[in-house]
């Protein structure tokens, strides 16, 4: 049974935990799956319902997750596919760290739930363990402080070597190799890297010389990986690789385990074809024995990289934050399985704005098109606002498609659905500043546009255009719509009909098309409009169309996945 916690705060203004059994809460549950800082509970907030279980314990993490909005893990939680069906609420998995090597992100995809990780959060930690792993190689310290303390006064055994002057070779030029590349040019090093996807006067902006793999490994005194474990690194400093190498070179890897084929390493140190090592990743972690942990000029330790208080505790506030958006319903910039990436504050109010556009679109045609595009006009053109694709894909197949859908899997309920999107910019907005236009064709050739824009100061969302009918309609609360004849009296009519019902209406807008004799009423309505009451409205005005779209759904990411 996971462990409830609830905050209350004492008379004295101090912060009491009090656990009680588990129960349900109308508030979104964060699911706590291993240890986490103060820290990062401070910043979940007071507005949802943490829990806390032990990732580790299946039997007790399964049963723990079915009422579970969100989880936060670091490396022991397994969420794989029987862990995310074993979700049914679930919204977004946040962890704690960088590595995701213990989530499934196909399976979380295809479920629509978010990955988040930390990316920026122990990437001053792990530098500084490189140049710690590198230092102690270089000078034989954990050696010679084991040898002293046995009482062995051995200075020439471990003498070591100078860093100044010597060719430092950085195979990935990421944030890591970054700090890294940085932080030894103080030191005197001259440095290079090796990285296909960095430019020479990228490389050269941080005062890196850029080269191919071979000549950095020919040229290279010490050796220093920063790569992600793919395919394609696995294995890159390996056989082939160490026959490359100065037989003076001495290797470090604080990055991901494998990526150092640890068999070829051992075999070019005992064959001296290598100088020394220093590890702090393995193939198959945790590693308590290896063939190099009895070789001299080996230093390992036992994956400490991001373990410091500092880079512990950005990683932990880093997840909370992403939480916090995903269960909010905004985009979430660190994650790792949603197209888009971080979205400038200038679009971000866009969002929610195209998301129903969409769904006024797919209630106002009964289904989805063929094709559809997403067009910017005005000011908004000349940003990066391609998020705004996933809103509208959102917003059109959340209405229709069973099951729940988001940023995260919206490409993929659209291509199961035979639906193609682009996005297009077009200069000037009309009357508006800005606006969004979602245009879809339907395969009998129907072409059927929805379009709205931000107002005002407090950027308030409005309807300006659907089916051919210009407007201007505020898009909060729910919304109701019917299409008629234009003729005298229609007004009254619906205003009747809804009133009979106990419908009130807020707002209302009616528009004719070019030719004049058809007319859109849309309303706000401050409830729910009944079956009933929209289809006597509808038969009173002889309405050939009708329909309602809910309120925008409270951004909780609450929805229930089917």
């Amino acid at each position: 049974m996971p462990e409830h916690v609830s905050r209350q705060h004492s008379p004295r203004g101090q912060t009491v935990i009090r656990h009680r059994a588990h129960v349900r809460s109308p508030r979104p549950v964060v699911l706590l799956a291993e240890e986490l800082s103060p820290a990062t509970v401070e910043a979940l907030g007071w507005d949802v319902d943490i829990r806390r279980v032990d990732g580790a314990d299946r039997a007790a993490l399964l049963p723990a997750l079915a009422e579970a909005d969100a989880v936060l893990v670091r490396s022991a939680t397994r969420m794989d596919r029987e862990a995310i069906n074993a979700a049914p609420r679930l919204k977004v998995i946040a962890r704690a760290g960088v590595g995701l090597d213990n989530v499934d992100i196909p399976a979380a995809t295809e479920a629509g739930v978010l990955v988040a990780n930390a990316p920026t959060s122990n990437i001053t930690s792990a530098a500084e363990m490189a140049v710690g792993l590198l230092l102690a190689v270089a000078r034989n310290i954990p050696q010679a402080d084991a040898a002293l303390k046995t009482g062995a006064w051995q200075r020439s055994r471990w003498s070591g070597v100078e860093l100044a002057g010597k060719v430092l070779g950085v195979v990935g030029l990421g944030r890591i190799g970054s700090l890294v590349a940085q932080r030894m040019a103080a030191f005197g090093m001259d440095v290079a890297a090796y990285d296909p996807y960095v430019t020479a006067a990228g490389a050269a902006a941080v005062g890196v010389r850029l080269l191919s793999l071979d000549e950095l490994l020919a040229q290279a005194d010490f050796l220093t990986v920063h790569l992600p474990r793919t395919p394609e690194t696995t294995g890159l400093i390996g056989f082939e690789a160490l026959r490359k190498v100065k037989p003076t070179v001495r290797i470090v890897n604080a990055a991901r385990g494998g990526i150092v084929d640890e068999n070829e390493l051992y075999a070019a140190l005992k064959e001296g074809r290598v100088a020394g090592a220093g590890l702090d990743v393995y193939a198959a972690e945790p590693c308590t024995e290896s063939p190099l942990f009895g070789l001299d000029n080996v230093v390992v330790t036992p994956h400490l990289g991001a373990s410091t208080d500092e880079a512990q505790e950005k990683a932990g506030i880093a997840a909370a934050h992403s939480v916090r958006l995903a269960l909010a319903g905004d985009h979430v910039p660190d994650g790792v399985n949603v197209q888009g990436g971080p979205v400038p504050d200038a679009v971000r109010p866009w969002l929610p704005l195209t998301e129903r556009l969409g769904q006024v679109f797919t209630r106002a045609v009964g289904g989805v098109p063929a094709q559809l595009e997403i067009q910017l006009h005005g000011e908004i053109a000349e940003l990066d606002a391609g998020v705004l694709e996933l809103g509208a894909l959102k917003g059109l197949l959340e209405t229709v498609a069973g099951g729940a859908v988001s940023h995260v899997n919206a490409p993929l309920v659209a291509l199961e659905r035979g639906l193609t999107s682009r996005l297009t910019t077009h200069q000037g907005g009309g009357s508006h500043r800005s606006t969004v236009t979602l245009r879809g064709i339907f395969p009998d050739g129907r072409v059927v546009t929805v379009s709205g824009t931000l107002a005002g100061v407090r950027l308030q969302e409005k309807l300006v255009e659907v089916l051919g009918h210009e407007l201007e309609l505020p898009l909060s609360g729910d919304l109701a719509f019917l299409r008629y004849p234009d003729r005298p009296g229609a007004v009254g009519l619906i205003g009747c009909e809804f009133a009979d019902e106990g419908v009130n209406i807020a707002a209302m807008q009616v528009a004719r098309d070019a030719a004049g004799t058809t007319a859109l009423a849309g309303l706000v309505v401050d409830s729910p409009v009944p079956p009933t009451a929209l289809g006597r409205a509808a038969a009173s005005v002889g309405a050939d169309q009708s329909w309602t779209v809910p309120a925008a759904t409270a951004r909780t990411g609450r929805t229930d996945r089917a």
